[in-house]
């Protein structure tokens, strides 16, 4: 009997997503202003603000007893609902949002890793809804504390320290780019 399932999962649960504008992440390619399409909050005290998520599909099939899972990750940038204040902001603003897309490659990396070496049993579509919900809220965290630590770039010191940080870790989950 073969079992056919797909699921599309995207980071930020925006009711239009689907039909959002993204940009991949990509080493060789780091954010731009230009990058950043949408319009400041009037209300809020930052300077720029960085929409960055994960989003995948799965399938998988079982045939004689044996499941073949398939899945493709992807780390987004929304342009769209990415926004910075033009009077404001500055190269090393820019490198702080750069830092926050990383983290979200991070955590696709992340996700990619658990999908490989998780042993999926009877209800792969739940299992892989947990495996997922675990990276997303490790995401958001890891999101909040560089924020909080770096005090939204304010601490120069917490600042360099994540983006070390940040860049060893893609460097040490590079094979799941």
């Amino acid at each position: 009997m073969k079992f056919l399932l797909t699921i599309l999962v995207c980071l930020f649960m925006v009711p239009t997503i689907g039909d959002e504008v993204k940009m991949q992440w990509n080493e060789n390619r780091q954010l731009t202003w230009d990058d950043f399409k949408g319009v400041p909050n009037a209300g809020d005290d930052f300077v720029a603000s960085t929409n960055s998520g994960i989003s995948f599909s799965f399938s998988y099939q079982t045939r004689n007893g044996k499941m073949k899972m398939d899945y493709e990750v992807f780390c987004n940038f929304y342009p769209e609902l990415s926004w910075y204040k033009k009077e404001l902001v500055t190269p090393y603003i820019l490198k702080h949002e750069q830092t926050h897309f990383d983290i979200s490659e991070l955590f696709a990396r992340k996700l990619r890793k658990a999908m490989a070496e998780t042993n999926f049993g009877s209800n792969p579509k739940d299992e892989v809804n947990a495996v997922y919900q675990e990276i997303e809220t490790q995401r958001r965290q890891m999101q909040n504390q560089y924020d909080l630590e770096s005090d939204h770039s304010k601490n120069e010191a917490a600042e360099m320290r994540w983006r070390t940080y940040v860049a060893e870790q893609l460097q040490a989950y590079g094979s799941w780019k």
